[in-house]
Protein backbone atom coordinates (compact mmCIF):
# COMPACT_ATOMS: atom_id res chain seq x y z
CA UNK A 1 0.00 0.00 0.00
CA UNK A 2 3.08 2.19 0.64
CA UNK A 3 4.14 2.52 -3.03
CA UNK A 4 0.71 3.15 -4.61
CA UNK A 5 0.42 6.26 -1.87
CA UNK A 6 3.67 6.85 -2.78
CA UNK A 7 2.95 6.97 -7.06
CA UNK A 8 -0.14 8.98 -6.02
CA UNK A 9 1.99 11.81 -4.16
CA UNK A 10 5.03 11.81 -6.99
CA UNK A 11 1.85 12.27 -9.27
CA UNK A 12 0.31 15.20 -8.13
CA UNK A 13 3.73 16.38 -7.52
CA UNK A 14 5.08 16.02 -10.89
CA UNK A 15 1.54 17.59 -12.11
CA UNK A 16 1.98 20.61 -10.01
CA UNK A 17 5.62 20.97 -11.81
CA UNK A 18 4.15 20.16 -14.66
CA UNK A 19 1.75 23.44 -14.48
CA UNK A 20 3.71 25.37 -12.67
CA UNK A 21 7.18 25.16 -13.96
CA UNK A 22 7.03 23.60 -17.70
CA UNK A 23 3.44 24.70 -19.36
CA UNK A 24 2.51 22.40 -22.31
CA UNK A 25 2.64 18.52 -21.89
CA UNK A 26 6.13 17.99 -20.84
CA UNK A 27 7.89 15.12 -19.49
CA UNK A 28 6.67 16.20 -15.69
CA UNK A 29 3.13 16.04 -16.77
CA UNK A 30 3.60 12.45 -19.07
CA UNK A 31 5.65 11.22 -15.60
CA UNK A 32 3.02 12.60 -13.46
CA UNK A 33 0.47 10.75 -15.41
CA UNK A 34 2.13 7.39 -15.89
CA UNK A 35 2.86 7.60 -11.87
CA UNK A 36 -1.24 7.77 -11.07
CA UNK A 37 -1.53 4.93 -13.84
CA UNK A 38 1.12 3.11 -12.41
CA UNK A 39 -0.65 3.40 -8.82
CA UNK A 40 -3.85 2.25 -10.10
CA UNK A 41 -2.12 -0.42 -11.48
CA UNK A 42 -0.79 -2.13 -8.38
CA UNK A 43 -3.87 -1.48 -6.61
CA UNK A 44 -5.37 -4.00 -9.12
CA UNK A 45 -2.63 -5.96 -9.09
CA UNK A 46 -1.88 -6.32 -5.51
CA UNK A 47 -5.35 -6.08 -3.81
CA UNK A 48 -8.84 -6.48 -5.02
CA UNK A 49 -11.08 -4.88 -7.50
CA UNK A 50 -12.68 -2.58 -5.00
CA UNK A 51 -9.38 -1.07 -3.77
CA UNK A 52 -8.75 -0.69 -7.36
CA UNK A 53 -11.50 1.34 -7.85
CA UNK A 54 -10.99 3.41 -4.77
CA UNK A 55 -7.35 4.36 -6.18
CA UNK A 56 -8.72 5.09 -9.75
CA UNK A 57 -11.77 7.38 -8.18
CA UNK A 58 -9.02 9.19 -5.42
CA UNK A 59 -6.51 9.73 -8.67
CA UNK A 60 -9.64 11.34 -10.47
CA UNK A 61 -10.63 13.30 -7.31
CA UNK A 62 -6.84 14.67 -7.07
CA UNK A 63 -6.65 15.74 -10.48
CA UNK A 64 -9.89 17.45 -10.79
CA UNK A 65 -9.40 19.13 -7.80
CA UNK A 66 -5.82 20.08 -8.87
CA UNK A 67 -7.47 21.15 -12.35
CA UNK A 68 -9.76 23.45 -10.34
CA UNK A 69 -6.82 25.11 -8.26
CA UNK A 70 -5.21 25.65 -11.50
CA UNK A 71 -8.26 26.70 -13.24
CA UNK A 72 -9.22 29.83 -10.62
CA UNK A 73 -7.76 33.02 -12.03
CA UNK A 74 -6.56 34.35 -8.02
CA UNK A 75 -4.12 31.24 -8.45
CA UNK A 76 -2.10 32.94 -11.41
CA UNK A 77 -2.50 36.68 -10.28
CA UNK A 78 0.24 35.49 -7.83
CA UNK A 79 2.24 34.84 -10.26
CA UNK A 80 1.79 37.32 -13.36
CA UNK A 81 3.71 40.35 -12.90
CA UNK A 82 2.02 43.21 -10.70
CA UNK A 83 3.92 46.48 -12.37
CA UNK A 84 3.10 48.18 -15.25
CA UNK A 85 5.87 48.68 -17.60
CA UNK A 86 5.10 52.77 -19.00
CA UNK A 87 8.48 53.13 -21.04
CA UNK A 88 9.37 52.55 -24.96
CA UNK A 89 12.21 51.62 -26.79
CA UNK A 90 13.67 54.44 -28.83
CA UNK A 91 12.03 57.33 -27.60
CA UNK A 92 12.40 60.33 -29.72
CA UNK A 93 13.71 63.51 -28.30
CA UNK A 94 11.64 66.30 -31.18
CA UNK A 95 15.12 67.47 -31.69
CA UNK A 96 14.46 66.48 -35.50
CA UNK A 97 11.37 68.55 -37.11
CA UNK A 98 9.70 68.76 -40.53
CA UNK A 99 12.31 70.33 -43.16
CA UNK A 100 15.66 69.38 -41.57
CA UNK A 101 18.20 68.49 -43.90
CA UNK A 102 20.33 65.34 -43.29
CA UNK A 103 22.80 62.84 -45.25
CA UNK A 104 22.00 59.79 -44.83
CA UNK A 105 24.71 57.22 -43.23
CA UNK A 106 23.50 53.44 -44.01
CA UNK A 107 21.02 52.16 -47.32
CA UNK A 108 17.59 53.16 -46.57
CA UNK A 109 15.93 49.78 -47.61
CA UNK A 110 13.08 51.61 -46.85
CA UNK A 111 14.62 52.44 -43.14
CA UNK A 112 18.32 53.24 -42.21
CA UNK A 113 19.86 55.49 -40.14
CA UNK A 114 20.43 59.44 -41.06
CA UNK A 115 22.65 61.48 -39.42
CA UNK A 116 21.16 65.41 -38.89
CA UNK A 117 24.06 67.86 -37.88
CA UNK A 118 25.30 65.87 -34.41
CA UNK A 119 22.21 63.43 -34.08
CA UNK A 120 22.20 60.14 -35.84
CA UNK A 121 18.53 59.36 -35.58
CA UNK A 122 17.04 55.61 -37.93
CA UNK A 123 13.99 57.05 -40.38
CA UNK A 124 12.38 55.52 -43.29
CA UNK A 125 11.75 56.76 -46.53
CA UNK A 126 8.95 58.44 -47.52
CA UNK A 127 7.75 56.29 -50.51
CA UNK A 128 9.35 53.32 -49.12
CA UNK A 129 11.85 53.43 -51.96
CA UNK A 130 15.35 52.31 -51.38
CA UNK A 131 18.30 55.64 -50.79
CA UNK A 132 21.88 54.82 -50.94
CA UNK A 133 24.13 55.96 -48.13
CA UNK A 134 25.60 59.32 -48.30
CA UNK A 135 22.59 60.69 -50.29
CA UNK A 136 21.14 64.54 -48.99
CA UNK A 137 17.21 63.58 -47.41
CA UNK A 138 14.60 65.94 -45.97
CA UNK A 139 12.46 64.81 -43.15
CA UNK A 140 8.75 65.30 -44.82
CA UNK A 141 6.87 64.14 -41.27
CA UNK A 142 7.41 62.95 -37.66
CA UNK A 143 4.66 60.60 -36.38
CA UNK A 144 4.88 58.35 -33.42
CA UNK A 145 8.15 58.98 -32.68
CA UNK A 146 8.63 57.89 -36.33
CA UNK A 147 10.77 59.65 -38.70
CA UNK A 148 10.07 59.96 -42.68
CA UNK A 149 12.18 61.31 -44.90
CA UNK A 150 12.62 61.48 -48.90
CA UNK A 151 15.28 62.55 -51.04
CA UNK A 152 15.86 66.28 -50.96
CA UNK A 153 16.83 68.62 -54.56
CA UNK A 154 18.17 71.21 -51.94
CA UNK A 155 22.02 71.65 -52.07
CA UNK A 156 22.42 73.59 -48.95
Amino acid sequence: MLIIATLILAGIILMVVELLFTPGIGVAGILGLASMAGSCWFAFRDFDTRTGLVVVIINALLLVVLLCIALRSKTWQRFSLGTRIDSKVNEFSGSVSVGDLGLTETRLAPMGMVRFDNLSCEVKSEDNSMIPAGTRVEVTRVEDNRIFVKVTTNNQ
